[in-house]
């Protein structure tokens, strides 16, 4: 299974073209970051007062991960045969309208309303995580992890942000007579619909469609690129399934833990904005330092850093798992490292992906993976909710660190001197 190699490097036209899409699709993450995260800081907490029951609460994150399963497929069909600008554009539409019922369910205090809202709402998280692979399209040979990074860096100013929206968002839905918690979501509504029309007027040419006339891939061979061939493709290629089973467990670890954070807190008697600074600390260990782990992943290899993940996720857990209730340093430390081990095994499992899979089947594995990563998560949200509610937060911790023994098995699957992690044809 063979596709046309990579480009030795960019000429100078594409070049521009590569700086220009990678400007507007940090843009673009950065306000879809801003409506992700507003509503996500509250969305347990929202749940739980509609539901009346706290084994609950996990479910609005759960059925917004299962949402994202169900719209990353359905977003790589459309970008693998019409580009990424449609994909990503259609995308953020399904979100808006998720985050509108949202406030709808909200307001109703009716929680089917309030979980149809949050899965549709997975559509904006399907959109942010396809932003990445979008910016590696016209990328060099040798440099995806790094242009992957930036625009996951970039995230950091919206979801840092939008956790700290809570606060102005409780004071706005009371002003126009909604509960305080659903005013995050009107935040979300804002900041995913401009991203939305940004990419639909700036994603111009479409980075995935240019990459391919350059490879010389011709449209009758995309007819042939869907949901179908990515699991064919995945399943000829080991070290891509070391990657895609990495990708999911590194995500289902810090969903299970970061989600049940604000119930943890709350049972301590946290305010909301001091909740909403511990989940905007998380975040910024997610983004912040995406550039550094990218040039790390690009320099020493995305297998050595999938170690590194595996490492700061332990301690982490340790620091969160034995914080009491409430406002902590150590909880606020170990939410940071969270973070921060998540981004390394996000920027490693997804460089593995991207390098070993064929040019032609890229956006169709890389669909299926995320959707296998979201699955995974809202499994984990599932198991999360009720974990806290029975044996608590510190063995919810324990939980999650067994999660990352998984992580550790694939980087040993995709390290450099097993015959199965040997660099494939792109």
């Amino acid at each position: 299974m063979r596709a046309a190699p990579e480009p030795a490097a960019l000429t100078p036209d594409v070049e521009r073209i590569q700086g220009r899409t990678v400007r507007v699709l940090m843009t673009t993450q950065a306000l879809g970051g801003i409506g992700m995260s507003a509503g996500f800081a509250v969305a347990a907490l929202l749940a739980r007062d509609v539901s009346g029951q706290e084994s609950l609460a996990g479910w609005a994150q759960t059925t917004q991960m299962i949402g994202a399963a169900a719209a990353t497929s359905l977003i790589a069909r459309w970008m693998s045969r019409r580009g990424r600008r449609f994909g990503l554009v259609r995308g953020y539409a399904i979100a808006v309208l998720g985050a509108i019922v949202c406030v709808a369910g909200g307001a109703l205090r009716l929680f089917p309303v309030l979980l149809a809202g949050t899965t549709l709402l997975g559509a904006g998280q399907a959109c942010n995580n396809q932003t990445r692979y979008a910016a590696t399209d016209l990328a060099e040979p040798g440099h995806q992890g790094r242009t992957m990074s930036l625009v996951v860096w970039t995230a950091t100013i919206g979801s840092v942000l939008g956790p700290n929206l809570v606060g102005p968002g409780a004071v706005l839905a009371e002003a126009v007579g909604l509960p305080p918690k659903t005013g995050a979501f009107l935040f979300g509504v804002a900041g995913m619909a401009l991203a939305g029309l940004i990419l639909s007027w700036a994603l111009r040419p479409d980075p995935l469609l240019l990459a391919r006339r350059l490879r010389g891939i011709e449209a009758g061979q995309v007819r042939h690129t869907g949901a179908r061939q990515g699991w064919a493709v995945t399943a000829q290629l080991p070290v891509v399934r070391a990657a895609a089973v990495a990708l999911a467990l590194n995500h289902a670890v810090m969903v299970a833990v970061m989600i049940m954070t604000p119930i943890h807190m709350d049972h301590g008697g946290a305010e909301l904005t001091v909740i909403g600074l511990v989940i905007s600390g998380h975040v910024l260990g997610m983004f912040a330092f995406a550039p550094v782990v990218g040039w790390a992943v690009d320099r020493f290899g995305p297998a050595p850093m999938l170690v590194v993940a595996v490492t700061v996720h332990l301690v982490a857990l340790g620091l969160a798992g034995s914080a009491h209730a409430g406002a902590s340093i150590h909880l606020a430390i170990g939410l940071f490292l969270l973070g921060l081990a998540w981004s390394f095994g996000m920027i490693a499992a997804s460089t593995i992906i991207n390098r070993h899979t064929p040019a032609l089947h890229r956006p169709a594995v890389q669909g299926l993976t995320d959707s296998a990563t979201a699955l995974t998560a809202a499994a984990a949200g599932i198991v999360s909710g009720l974990v806290m509610a029975g044996p608590g937060f510190a063995v919810l911790n324990v939980f999650a660190a067994i999660l990352t023994l998984g992580v550790l098995w694939a980087a040993v699957r995709a390290w450099p001197g097993n015959p199965d992690g040997a660099p494939r044809v792109t």
